[in-house]
């Protein structure tokens, strides 16, 4: 072999080498991102599930304390008829 015929084939050897040691780092990368992409899809559903269920606490202590005025009225209605 000549020289530049070497040179040739080590410099082809080497940029192969580089462009897979390029893919299998990328593979794993976007492997990673991937799995933590996943873990907060996971999180922001819990979070959205806390949310939704907070409304829901919510909207039931707003009819609970209607319903405490309701009974406060009808009482304060007893007291100021019943003492008549």
């Amino acid at each position: 072999m000549t020289t530049i015929t070497a040179t040739i084939l080590s410099a082809i050897i080497g940029a192969a080498a580089s462009i897979i040691v390029c893919i299998i780092n990328n593979n794993k990368q976007n492997a990673l991102m991937f799995y933590r992409l996943e873990q907060l899809e996971k999180k922001v559903e819990k979070h959205n599930n806390l949310v939704e269920r907070t409304y829901k606490l919510e909207e039931q202590a707003s009819v609970h304390e209607e319903k405490i005025k309701v009974a406060n009225n009808r009482i304060a209605d007893l007291e100021k008829h019943g003492g008549q």
